[in-house]
């Protein structure tokens, strides 16, 4: 699914606008849809529960009228607040005169408690930036104290729906996106406000988007787009069928870094996997896997891989058909030659993540030395220190960073966070699933074993990127559904990653 800044939706309507369709046209189409996904939001509701529809005096309040006098055809207490003036554009007035006409009850703000179950928010549309002004950064905190459901349309009021700012607005239970996502849904801090997004169709024609923007548009990974890329195994596969991938990971202080990679690379469906250690972490290794080949080798005084390592590391490589380095891996003057060199070498793509990348930070420019295609993994953090940055920076700055790294030094960059982004430097990927309930040490471990794997299987490094952070937040949702956000574990996702790729073949 697309996602659009607001001068670029504003741009399809102006589209639709010249194919014939009306404005009035399209706010009623987008009440309607908006109308008919509340209803199955609010479930059982009883109908005689209060439902407020806060509305400013802009063309948001139009759909905000729209979904008032619907609510009370259908036997709802709905009740239109307006938080400062009467509408005054055409459009509006029409759809709020029809609502008073059919006996909706409407108040100022000032004049009622919200009391309400639910409250839906149609203060502002996608034109809003800044700050809010009085009265409705009354209204906001109104909202806010309040014990009701919330739902947003199109965006929560008070958050840039272009850049994700947010200075202050409303914090929504519901967010019911018109037409397709905006960056407001997906960059941080104002993903933080829409609680859960759902899309709506409100029938403006495909051809309407054709034209708008310089590029291609930003993307949501789908589970269509990963069932279209996972090819279907031959019933005359063997396990070489699947790939060969090589996995150099783990140290003495963190081993478990190269077991959770190892497992997940194994449970996406490589044929052969060898893992590639300090011998001192053996025992580890070998008790927690039963499946892959074994490489330990020399280590140094800090029990990590030593130089020492590196002629049997570079020989691995002729074997693999995909290199995953750095999980757990510790960062010195050894890990630095050895993952410098494993760039410069590599014929095979390679996965670059957390002391692969620490390592390769001071000396960003090896990354030019590839001979075959990187997938670099940072968190935040991490991009902050590639790219000599703080981490706010890069959260302000989600898919700009990402993309102008890929662009820098050719690269697909998968930018770790809630709403993942995925780039080559031209197309860009944003992921919606997944969950708080992520946000521990090694799920970023699992996702590369799980990059590593898909590749070695024979996709292509962006496609199979995609794929692995689309899989992977499937996981982590079954998970937390399964147990809690709070109770899962790395080793509860992994353990339902097989069967959740049932769900793609």
């Amino acid at each position: 699914m697309r996602i659009l800044t607001a001068k670029q939706i504003k741009k399809v309507e102006e589209n639709a606008f010249n194919s014939g369709y009306s404005e009035a046209q399209l706010m009623k189409s987008a009440g309607t849809a908006c109308f008919n996904r509340i209803i199955k939001l609010i479930g059982d509701l009883p109908k005689s529960s209060k439902i407020a529809v806060a509305c400013g005096n802009g063309k948001n309040a139009g759909d905000g009228f729209v979904i008032a006098n619907l609510l009370k055809n259908s036997g709802y207490v709905a009740e239109i607040i307006l938080a400062d003036k009467e509408p005054e554009i055409t459009e509006p007035l029409q759809y709020y005169q029809e609502a008073l006409a059919n006996d909706v009850k409407c108040y100022n703000f000032i004049d009622v408690v919200l009391d309400h179950d639910v409250i839906i928010d149609c203060l502002f549309g996608i034109g809003f930036h800044g700050a809010p002004r009085p009265p409705f950064d009354s209204v906001f905190e109104m909202i806010n104290n309040s014990n009701a459901t919330v739902i947003s349309i199109d965006t929560p009021s008070g958050t840039n729906a272009t850049d994700g700012s947010v200075e202050s607005a409303v914090r929504a239970d519901y967010t019911i996106a018109v037409s397709t996502l905006k960056f407001a849904h997906v960059l941080p801090p104002s993903n933080e406000y829409c609680g859960k997004v759902s899309t709506v169709n409100i029938g403006i024609p495909e051809e309407c988007y054709n034209g708008v923007g310089k590029s291609p548009f930003v993307q949501t990974i789908t589970k269509t787009d990963v069932k279209s890329i996972l090819p279907k195994r031959s019933k005359n596969s063997h396990k070489g069928s699947f790939g060969r991938q090589l996995n150099v990971c783990g140290s003495y202080l963190m081993p478990g870094a190269a077991v959770m990679c190892a497992q997940a690379s194994l449970k996406s469906g490589v044929g052969l996997l060898k893992c590639a250690f300090p011998k001192s972490i053996y025992s580890v290794m070998t008790s927690h896997l039963v499946q892959p080949l074994f490489k330990p080798l020399c280590e140094n005084e800090e029990k990590t891989l030593s130089m020492g390592a590196l002629t049997d590391i570079l020989e691995e490589l002729k074997w693999a058909d995909s290199v995953v380095i750095g999980c757990g891996l510790g960062n010195n003057d050894d890990v630095q030659v050895i993952t410098d060199q494993v760039i410069k070498t590599s014929e095979k793509p390679i996965i670059l993540d957390a002391d692969g990348i620490n390592a390769v930070a001071p000396f960003i420019d090896i990354l030019r030395d590839k001979k075959a295609p990187i997938v670099v993994t940072p968190h935040p953090a991490e991009m902050a220190r590639l790219i000599g940055e703080s981490t706010q920076y890069v959260q302000q700055n989600r898919i700009e960073t990402a993309k102008a790294f890929s662009s820098e030094y050719d690269v697909i960059t998968v930018l770790k966070g809630a709403n993942t982004v995925v780039t080559d430097g031209e197309s860009v990927y944003v992921n919606v699933n997944g969950n708080p309930g992520m946000a521990m040490g090694g799920c970023g471990d699992m996702l590369s074993g799980m990059i590593g794997s898909l590749i070695a299987q024979g996709i292509n490094a962006f496609d199979a990127a995609k794929c692995a952070v689309y899989i992977h937040g499937f996981c982590g949702d079954v998970a937390a559904s399964e147990l809690s956000q709070r109770g899962m574990t790395v080793n509860d996702m992994i353990s339902v990653l097989g069967a959740v790729m049932s769900d793609f073949e």
